[in-house]
């Protein structure tokens, strides 16, 4: 049984002063203990969030990393840095990255190895513009950045994996894909990790959806076979909406 995941990404959203409010708020939710439960703030309040949720059973991500461990990389802050503050996720890979930071698929692919070989967990994204959706190729893309992403892997790292399957048309704009849509989707995904590495791969690496996902649709798209979670932006940006989409 793949554990369901649930994760916030607060994207460049709340100030040092305006997470602590949310993070306390968090703290004392009723969440599902049968959910895994990720909040992923910005860089600044990443110390604050792990000091807050300290014994709770909310785990904090980030949401980028550098593939160096340090150096003269001025802005950058390293997975080995994550990992000695006690972050267990690192999403990967979003469509803002590639888009606004160009961010090419070889980028995303020294990363991936980079929180790998450090034992975090990368929430690796993928996901099809409109145009290529309406064109047919969205298969096509998802799976060029599925083999470009995970270059050189194994079957084991699978087990600390997670796939988010992003349409970007569906981010930030109020549209989903049907939750029958996102099934064929993350589905499709599954089977590219089963013909790349191997049945066992394919069984346990997570696969979210996400854009747009809301507590009023959150329980429909969980209900579908291959779908294990969902990576969440403006619906975790308040604690009752993230507690009722952890609590679906």
């Amino acid at each position: 049984m793949r554990t369901p995941i649930i994760a916030g990404n607060w994207k460049m959203n709340k100030t040092y002063s305006e997470a602590k409010v949310l993070l306390d708020e968090i703290k004392n939710l009723e969440l599902s203990e049968n959910v895994e439960a990720v909040v992923c703030p910005p860089f600044i309040n990443l110390a604050l969030a792990k000091e807050v949720l300290e014994g709770t059973n909310v785990k904090v991500g980030a949401q980028n990393a550098y593939h160096k461990d340090s150096g003269a990389y001025t802005g950058e802050v390293s997975v080995a840095f994550l990992k000695d503050l006690g972050i267990e996720y690192v999403i990967l890979g979003h469509s803002e990255r590639r888009e606004y930071f160009h961010e090419t698929d070889e980028d995303i692919n020294e990363k991936v190895k980079a929180v790998l070989s450090h034992g975090l967990s990368p929430i690796l994204c993928c996901g099809e513009t409109l145009e290529e959706r309406e064109a047919g190729k969205e298969k096509e893309k998802v799976k060029i950045q599925i083999d470009a992403d995970f270059e050189g892997l194994e079957a084991k790292d699978f087990e600390n994996i997670v796939i988010a399957y992003e349409p970007i048309w569906a981010i930030g704009t109020g549209k989903t894909a049907s939750a029958d849509d996102a099934e064929e989707m993350c589905g499709y995904i599954r089977e590219l990790v089963r013909e790349k590495f191997g049945e066992d791969a394919a069984n346990k690496v997570r696969i979210q959806y996400g854009g747009s996902v809301k507590p009023q649709n959150v329980t429909e798209i969980m209900s579908k076979e291959n779908i294990d979670g969902a990576l969440v932006g403006g619906a975790s940006l308040e604690a009752e909406s993230f507690s009722k989409l952890v609590n679906y």
